[in-house]
């Protein structure tokens, strides 16, 4: 999720579309605001979701992407965590388009009243399912247009689809490689 400007002055769009970001930034009407990442748990979760999405392409008839800038308005970029496209959705360097599922995995420094605005500005572009999950909480949410409802049955998917993730054994994986045991 997005924290802090990284730079204190105005950027145009156009230095911000043709510079380098490591790891790459969001960008807000001028400001270029840095992503929180590199924790264990944020990468783990989304290297699995990744895995999750692509392991099931064909039968979910989806594929996903890590780090993808999503242009949400005309000056506003998101780079979230994971989109989730459609098979027959166009693959553009920059999405303009939305993607079906959003997913936003919580560092230490976000919180979950920042999370819950920006799944109402995904929501307003029109993606259908935002999930942000929350590894320390070892807790999921769906956003809406009123921001996040917690998930309680522990299940994440997209009615209609058989898109589903359980959340519990995203947890479970997580927490079997923290303590050495992924092989049992």
């Amino acid at each position: 999720m997005a924290t802090q400007p990284i730079v204190d002055r105005f950027v145009p769009l156009e230095e911000y579309l043709s510079t380098v970001y490591e790891p790459d930034c969001e960008y807000d009407d001028g400001v270029v605001v840095e992503r929180n990442l590199g924790e264990f748990e944020h990468a783990f979760l989304q290297t699995i979701l990744a895995a999750l999405f692509t392991n099931n392409m064909e039968a979910w008839g989806v594929y996903g992407l890590t780090e993808q800038r999503v242009q949400i308005k005309p000056r506003k970029y998101f780079v979230p965590d994971v989109s989730v496209l459609r098979m027959d959705a166009a693959a553009d360097d920059i999405l303009t388009h939305p993607p079906l599922i959003v997913i936003e995995i919580l560092s230490p420094e976000d919180t979950l009243p920042r999370s819950a605005k920006k799944a109402a500005e995904y929501f307003q572009f029109g993606v259908e399912h935002i999930w942000v999950i929350d590894p320390r909480a070892r807790a999921a949410y769906r956003g809406t247009e009123l921001g996040l409802e917690r998930v309680s049955s522990g299940e994440l998917a997209v009615e209609g689809t058989p898109i589903l993730v359980s959340t519990a054994e995203l947890f479970a994986k997580l927490d079997r490689i923290r303590e050495g045991k992924l092989k049992q």
